[in-house]
């Protein structure tokens, strides 16, 4: 197994971005590449020790659901392979961990369950006694 990737270091596109986890970077005008890293993101704070593979991981998981649910809600997949838009010496960053999706404009919605309060969820409560802005 080869070492865990806390930073993608593409050249050969612009970088658009980066989040906790994953990488973006500008395939031409309609596509980006997302790089999921082995990073690792708790209670909203990057940590310093990457966890090797952890990004492989992930990047399989979402795609699977991603083809899985195709049928019932589209997505932003595309048949093009990461390994096929980077550079000759960039692709074991890309290879297993990295997806080429279409461009689009993303519905910002974001939802958490919980089966009990932990994390970022309880730390609100016990400041204010609501979670989300709901008592």
């Amino acid at each position: 197994m080869s070492d865990a990737l806390y930073e993608s270091s593409i050249q050969s596109l612009p970088l658009l971005g980066k989040g906790k986890v994953r990488d973006n970077y500008a395939v031409g005008d309609d596509k980006l590449l997302i790089v999921t890293t082995d990073r690792l993101s708790a209670f909203d704070v990057i940590l310093g020790e990457p966890i090797p593979a952890k990004g492989r991981v992930l990047n399989q998981m979402a795609n699977f659901w991603f083809k899985k649910l195709a049928h019932i809600v589209p997505n932003h997949e595309t048949d093009v392979t990461a390994e096929s838009v980077v550079a000759p010496n960039e692709v074991e960053q890309v290879k297993g961990r990295a997806v080429v999706v279409k461009r689009l404009k993303p519905i910002l919605v974001e939802a958490v369950v919980r089966g009990y309060l932990a994390g970022s969820g309880w730390k609100d409560y016990q400041a204010t006694g609501k979670v989300c802005g709901i008592a």
